[in-house]
């Protein structure tokens, strides 16, 4: 491995609805979880362009499951996510 490469975590791919529900706010959005990681997950998101800094990834629409993520980069409809507490 180079010098100052990081590894990266083992992603699983899924390809899996998914549900995204903003800090605070009750309205869960569609999405598609493609891969994921222990560190983070790629999703797919109709208007990725209109998500916030900091959002929850969940796998029900119920707002108090799934995780608080942070957004790392968008390309399109798809976007990064990492997972923080």
């Amino acid at each position: 491995m180079a010098f100052g490469t990081k590894k990266r975590e083992l992603r699983k791919s899924l390809q899996q609805a998914g549900w995204i529900t903003l800090e605070g706010g009750f309205a869960a959005r569609p999405c598609v979880v493609h891969d994921m990681s222990s560190t983070g997950a790629k999703v797919t998101i109709e208007d990725s362009n209109s998500l916030p800094a900091k959002l929850r990834l969940a796998f029900s629409r119920d707002a108090r499951t799934g995780r608080p993520c942070e957004v790392v980069w968008r390309r399109g409809k798809s976007v990064g996510v990492k997972f923080v507490r």
